[in-house]
């Protein structure tokens, strides 16, 4: 190990309380199960030990974070430099907070907020219930979830977002306010080596039954009318304005495209799934070939909304 990077800043960081780990593979991390290595992947015990890890360690070296990765392609050649990926007992809190607030660490499963905000009787964040991912990729994403018949289970993270805790690249520990946030459609303005480490939302309130009757209809919604028993990372693209990418994709023909183990849902023609032995290059060649497709077609460019990390092999 001590050849390897992980050996190199193990030894010149003492203080770690965290694991620090050389060429460890990230597909099991990722709900696509594809992609290559890291080659140091870090597991911080807490903010503090983050922000002292991210405070020694030398600029020129690349830090990418990854959460639950269910937004995320990691390519097959694997990810250089730190990968910063958190655990449930060092940022999976979730707690109840007076004025129907929640606290929720950056790896809190974003279906486990939705219902321990019904058990508390806390309406409103309802629309995490449906999404795939942590209360990080929340953040950064401005995750939320649509519908044109059933406005009840709609929402987006900005319009529940009091405060946030984040640790910059030089270890400095901040907090966050909305108007820091920036926040857009599908991202937010805060700069992307800035880790979020916990969110403080708010809601208002709510009978536990009516708020759990609701999460039912956001699943009932999600499994209807999107893909949820297959290897997909959710929305392939983002909306354009004016369009709805499924409709673009299947009208132009995009369903007629596959590449490798990699399709696109007939279900919800903006879902990517990836078969069993599909590589990370199948993913992301289908995705190019949508955006070209429904270019040549349609005049309009589709714009990723997953991530894409990592060197292709």
């Amino acid at each position: 190990m001590s050849e390897t990077l992980a050996g190199r800043l193990a030894a010149a960081m003492p203080g770690l309380r965290g694991r620090l780990l050389a060429n460890e593979p990230l597909a099991p991390f990722t709900w696509l199960r594809v992609g290559g290595p890291a080659e140091a992947l870090f597991t911080p015990a807490d903010t503090d030990d983050l922000a002292y890890f991210l405070k020694n360690l030398p600029a020129e070296i690349p830090v990418t974070t990854i959460g639950l990765a269910s937004n995320m392609i990691i390519r097959d050649g694997g990810v250089r430099g730190v990968v910063i990926r958190f655990s449930p007992k060092g940022f999976g809190q979730i707690a109840v907070e007076d004025g129907y607030r929640i606290r929720a660490g950056a790896f809190a499963a974003d279906r486990k907020v939705a219902m321990a905000a019904a058990d508390a009787g806390i309406g409103g964040l309802e629309f995490l219930f449906g999404i795939p991912g942590s209360i990080g990729g929340a953040l950064r994403m401005n995750a939320g979830t649509r519908s044109n018949t059933n406005p009840e289970i709609e929402g987006e993270t900005r319009e529940r977002f009091v405060a946030a805790k984040a640790v910059t690249r030089r270890g400095e520990i901040i907090t966050l306010a909305p108007q820091d946030m920036a926040f857009v459609y599908r991202g937010c303005g805060v700069p992307a080596d800035m880790i979020f480490t916990e969110a403080l939302l708010q809601g208002f309130s709510r009978a536990p039954d009516e708020v759990r009757a609701i999460n039912a209809r956001v699943q009932e919604h999600r499994e209807r009318d999107q893909e949820t028993k297959v290897r997909t990372a959710g929305s392939t693209f983002k909306n354009p304005p004016g369009h709805s990418s499924w409709r673009l994709i299947r009208d132009s023909g995009g369903l007629d495209l596959r590449v490798g183990q990699a399709e696109m849902s007939r279900k919800h023609a903006n879902f990517l799934i990836a078969h069993e032995g599909a590589s990370a290059h199948d993913i992301e060649t289908l995705g190019e070939e949508i955006i070209a497709l429904v270019k040549a077609k349609t005049g309009v460019t589709l714009e990723w909304e997953v991530k894409r990390v990592g060197v292709k092999a």
